[in-house]
């Protein structure tokens, strides 16, 4: 068989219990309950951040945000010299590769983001946010609705909002199909990359989605009153809100338009998966199904995102979908949005450079590993000063998590807080035993291996060395 062609669909803020085929009955997913049952579902897949510029970046490179240097949302440059993006990589292969969406690497704020050197992107369509407020620069998506006689900021205030027909996530499958169908040698695969912003907040669906989610068939938040507490010992790290009640963020109604905007998620994807279906390329296509970080929801009393670690905001989708690999295999090992990288890169059949961190989970997808078969002892996520001062709730807080098949200790070291978690007891992060005296030494053992992970994984060496002195 040809190196397979890639498609990689990745949403914006998407929480990894929206699936309806992985236990949500709330939802309507049937496409990405397909890939689900066609493929390999990772259960326990974590972000590197639980904000979008420093999780994409560590994703593009394979290394972690603070070995890349990117840690931060509106940024001014990416440090591109440090490690070439897995795009360009995949490029230098052979591959003819397209970007639909955002990148996000660098701020998008107040100008259309500028493109690195060398991305490996010959395709190249751009569209940050669904808005019509960039002063200059390329914005595909706005210039694509004007062109079919849309006006996307008048839609936007509309009671209607802005339908299907004129949806981001519309025109990302029209951009798709047209990338797809282009003319290219025989042998010649393709990887493209599909970045679309929902269900980013606002959580504005077109009403023609909403109206199929009603607030009160809606479960809510996990939410508990001494969440309301917590939030309070933890109101210094950043976050875009502070804590609330599930009826003062109205939780129930925000959970419906998340899922309504899913919705339309699932049907755009089932659009492109069929137009592949109809002309022959799904048999050599792995579809790859993430999101690059989640959302709160109204758990433990917050919305968005921010300085938090918790279930909902770290963890997110992630499916493969290879013609030749398993299907309907779920594994619950632990694993990193970096062995998303480290994966493409050997689907694509290149090497992994020494710099990349993350683990192939190929062995896995291929039915070679049990996937049963632990992948990592622990994942780790990071927040160093990531959310924009004045802007976005930012205050320049410094956090780390460290999480192992059980325990879950996040350490807010700007405030001199933390949490520690027993996840097999209290899997939804209600009951911080921090300050337990009968989990102490299990606080001080991960808090020990906290460190050493991050000594480890994040310290940059410098150069290769060449010579003993």
């Amino acid at each position: 068989m040809n190196r397979p062609n890639i498609l990689w669909y990745c949403t914006d803020q998407q929480r990894f219990d929206t699936i309806a085929a992985l236990g949500n009955p709330h939802v309507s997913t049937p496409v990405i309950d397909s890939l689900v049952k066609a493929g390999v579902a990772f259960t326990h897949a974590y972000c590197q951040s639980p904000i979008c510029t420093p999780s994409r970046a560590s994703v593009m490179s394979g290394q972690y945000p603070s070995r890349v240097h990117n840690t931060r949302n509106g940024n001014d440059t990416y440090p591109e010299e440090r490690s070439p993006v897995i795009s360009k990589l995949i490029a230098d292969s052979g591959y003819d590769c397209g970007l639909i969406g955002k990148f996000h690497l660098q701020s998008s704020g107040k100008r259309t983001e500028p493109r690195l050197k060398d991305d490996g992107f010959r395709y190249w369509k751009f569209s940050h946010a669904p808005r019509d407020d960039w002063p200059e620069g390329e914005h595909d998506y706005a210039d694509w609705v004007r062109e079919n006689g849309g006006d996307l900021n008048a839609m936007r205030e509309s009671e209607e909002r802005v339908p299907r027909k004129y949806h981001q996530t519309t025109w990302a499958t029209e951009r798709a199909i047209e990338f797809i169908s282009e003319d290219r040698p025989a042998d010649q695969p393709w990887m493209l990359n599909i970045n679309i912003y929902d269900p980013h907040p606002p959580f504005t669906p077109p009403k023609e989605y909403a109206d199929q989610f009603s607030a009160e068939n809606m479960p809510g938040p996990h939410f508990e009153e001494s969440d309301l507490a917590a939030q309070a010992e933890l109101v210094d790290a950043d976050f875009q809100t502070k804590g609330q009640t599930p009826e003062q963020c109205d939780a129930h109604q925000a959970q419906a338009d998340y899922y309504a905007m899913i919705k339309l998620i699932d049907d755009e994807l089932g659009r492109l998966v069929q137009f592949l279906e109809d002309n022959g390329l799904r048999e050599n296509t792995v579809i790859v199904f993430t999101s690059d970080h989640g959302e709160t929801l109204g758990d433990n009393g917050l919305m968005f995102k921010g300085c938090r670690f918790y279930e909902g905001l770290i963890r997110v989708p992630l499916i493969f979908c290879h013609p030749s690999g398993q299907a309907d295999v779920q594994s619950d090992s632990l694993v990193e949005l970096l062995d998303l990288s480290a994966t493409l890169l050997e689907c694509a059949e290149v090497e992994i450079p020494d710099s990349h961190q993350g683990h192939s989970l190929l062995p896995v997808i291929m039915g070679k590993t049990d996937p049963d078969t632990k992948i990592r002892d622990f994942v780790r996520c990071e927040y160093f000063d990531a959310l924009a001062p004045h802007f976005t709730g930012g205050n320049g807080t410094f956090a780390t998590m460290y999480r192992d098949d059980r325990y879950k200790l996040n350490v807010y070291h700007s405030i001199d807080r933390g949490e520690l978690f027993d996840l097999k007891n209290d899997p939804w992060e209600h009951n911080n035993l921090w300050h337990s005296p009968e989990h102490s030494d299990i606080r001080n053992e991960l808090i020990l291996r906290s460190f050493n992970a991050h000594v480890n994984l994040t310290t940059d060496v410098g150069s290769k060395r060449i010579a003993p002195m």
